[in-house]
């Protein structure tokens, strides 16, 4: 019986899984604390104490590791790479140690997987589909200045997943797809998938598209800059309103989608504006890919976290169904996506090389 274990380093927990035969065994999120995680002043310094959590976790649980064949950690932020699935290699994992790129939580992923597959027979270790994926046509990385093109920085691993997904209940490849997904979390990304390839996308990490329940997406440039220039805010501050405290922090004082929905839900004018804002904007940043696909975009897939809320899926397609057909895949399952690119693997597909 072929094991895939995955592991999805997150900034206060861990989440990890077991599959077989694309089904999970098991799943658990080993929660870190705040005091647990102060001693570590870089996410590599991290590894170990994630690694033996993990250790700890499945020993407790009577899962023994040497049945593993394949170990999937969640990609972190390497250099900008095509979609798919990569082998661990001492490269990457140089640059992620070393936080070259930036550093995240997710860039534990590849170091625990290697860790972990090193010590099995026969077991391999791979990422999929990290952030950083750059699929993007050259004139989607033009600016209004060179000195800061546009990057390609999206929901790679459950945008690519769900489009797969999509592809596969229609009975035909991926690759043969034209397409815009949406996924609506904590941050947002809209994506023109194009036969297979990502080829425009908003910047979701902390650039321009819709605001957010905690990023300020696209906002004036000339009013950020006086801002930036008024001695009232500090660099990090900046950085701070921009992603965390930016988007519904900001205007409602939370990020919790079930609070604003219920919220919403009673009545409160403030909640329902700036709800309703949100949904206008994503709608906004939908069509303004239409064009991409020259107009022939099969679907828009809206999935994530956000996608539960029937408020903002109502307005979502109130504005869009007049042009094309919404499809709904709420939620994001992380975890499924990591196994469905190791059973890729096993099915043969052939890993890319870092």
């Amino acid at each position: 019986m072929q094991k895939i274990l995955t592991i999805n380093p997150g900034s206060t927990s861990t989440k990890i899984a077991i599959y077989e035969n694309q089904a999970p065994v098991f799943t658990t999120n080993i929660s870190h604390s705040v005091d647990e995680l102060l001693p570590f002043h870089t996410i590599a310094e991290q590894f170990e104490f994630r690694k033996e959590k993990i250790l700890t976790s499945l020993a407790k649980n009577g899962i023994a590791t040497d049945d593993f064949t394949i170990v999937v950690g969640r990609g972190g932020l390497l250099r900008p790479i095509e979609s798919g699935v990569y082998a661990v290699n001492e490269q990457m994992l140089d640059d992620l140690r070393t936080g070259r790129y930036g550093e995240h939580a997710s860039n534990l992923g590849a170091m625990l997987a290697y860790e972990i597959a090193r010590t099995i027979p026969n077991c391999r270790a791979f990422i999929a589909d990290p952030v950083v994926v750059d699929e993007l046509q050259d004139v989607a990385r033009i600016s209004g200045l060179p000195q800061i093109p546009r990057r390609s920085i999206f929901h790679a691993l459950n945008q690519k997943a769900v489009a797969r997904k999509y592809a596969a209940q229609k009975g035909v490849p991926y690759e043969t797809l034209n397409i815009i997904v949406a996924h609506l979390g904590g941050g947002i990304s809209v994506s023109v998938h194009c036969q297979g390839r990502v080829i425009d996308t908003n910047q979701a990490l902390g650039g321009y598209g819709p605001f957010s329940p905690e990023r300020a997406g696209t906002i004036d440039a000339e009013q950020l800059t006086a801002l930036c220039f008024s001695g009232e805010y500090s660099e990090m501050q900046i950085r701070k309103l921009l992603v965390g405290q930016g988007g519904l922090v900001a205007h409602l004082g939370t990020n919790d989608g079930r609070v604003v929905e219920q919220r919403a839900r009673e009545g409160d004018p403030l909640t329902t504006l700036i709800t309703n804002a949100m949904a206008y904007n994503i709608a906004k940043e939908i069509g303004s890919m239409l064009p991409v696909l020259k107009g022939k975009a099969e679907c828009v897939i809206i999935t994530g976290g956000t996608a539960y809320n029937p408020l903002i899926v109502k307005y979502i397609k109130e504005m869009l169904e007049p042009l094309l057909p919404v499809v709904i895949f709420p939620g994001e399952d992380e975890m499924e996506a990591l196994a469905m690119a190791g059973t890729r693997i096993m099915d043969g597909e052939k890993a890319k090389i870092y």
